[in-house]
């Protein structure tokens, strides 16, 4: 056994023997639900960038991994999006006396054995276990690992999803996904077909399920993205997750990916041409 860190609503341990962070999260009332679904993760430390302590607030100090572009799934579907009390990455820690010192001990060990700065050619961290299927507002998805169903609501769909009839999209069939939070305005999954851009708005595109009220919860709906995502990207290295930004932005996005070499030339070329006609 390791080095263990014991924070609010999580125990961190170093692990010498495999060189991983272990994260365990607690189950309460005040814990995020995210953190729930997780239950455990194992992070090879070649997966973080840099390890961080501050001071927190109300006398805590915080103990923050920072992830490498492309190392865990879960992080690159989530796109920035994740409040920060959500952050599985962030460990909340009483401050003041021994405590400080053995905080500082900690990521200082961290800090000793961390990967490059630079973006990862694949997926270190396991992606967390999926749900079968997926609630939205306006369908019900299921990913049986090669395709992704869905399954229009009679209630929730618009007329257009309802007349096109329930779609499958196999893995081969999709350059990535972009998840927007359900915690935001607008949630929705999209999936990037290889061919025929979607409609832009979510509630027409055939390739998109709406989140609502009660549908697609992150703690449901960002884990279902990050399995699909991961599977994308064990087929296809440049399966990319886009950000559910301005169109503008995305092609920004999409340049960084290709510069990192995350992107072929023709990936990025068809993704770019398809954000740029939905401009």
């Amino acid at each position: 056994m390791g080095d263990v860190l014991a924070g609010n609503h999580a125990v961190w341990e170093f692990e010498h023997t495999t060189n991983s962070l272990i994260i365990r999260f607690a189950r309460g009332m005040r814990t995020p639900r995210l953190w729930h679904a997780l239950g455990e993760r194992r992070i090879p430390l070649e997966a973080l960038s840099g390890v961080g302590l501050t001071e927190g607030r109300r006398d805590t100090l915080v103990l923050h991994a920072r992830v490498r572009v492309g190392a865990d799934p879960l992080m690159e579907a989530a796109a920035g999006q994740l409040r920060e009390a959500c952050d599985p990455y962030r460990l909340v820690l009483p401050g003041g006396g021994a405590g400080a010192g053995r905080a500082a001990a900690f990521a200082e060990a961290l800090r000793e054995q961390l990967g490059p700065a630079g973006p990862a050619d694949r997926f270190l961290v396991s992606v967390p276990e999926p749900p079968a299927t997926l609630k939205a507002h306006d369908a019900r998805l299921a990913f049986d690992g090669g395709a992704v169903t869905f399954r229009w609501s009679r209630t929730g769909a618009t007329s257009a999803k309802w007349k096109a009839g329930d779609q499958r999209y196999p893995l081969a069939a999709l350059a990535g996904l972009v998840w927007h939070s359900p915690e935001r305005s607008g949630g929705h999954l999209r999936l990037l077909p290889r061919e025929g851009a979607g409609d832009p708005r979510p509630d027409h595109d055939l390739a998109s399920a709406v989140f609502g009220v009660g549908y697609g919860a992150v703690h449901e709906s960002l884990p279902f993205a990050a399995a699909v995502l991961a599977a994308l990207r064990a087929r296809s290295p440049v399966a990319a997750a886009v950000p559910p930004q301005r169109s503008w932005e995305r092609i920004q996005h999409l340049a960084e990916l290709h510069d990192a070499g995350l992107l072929t030339d023709a990936e990025y070329r068809a993704l770019r041409d398809r954000f740029t006609a939905g401009a």
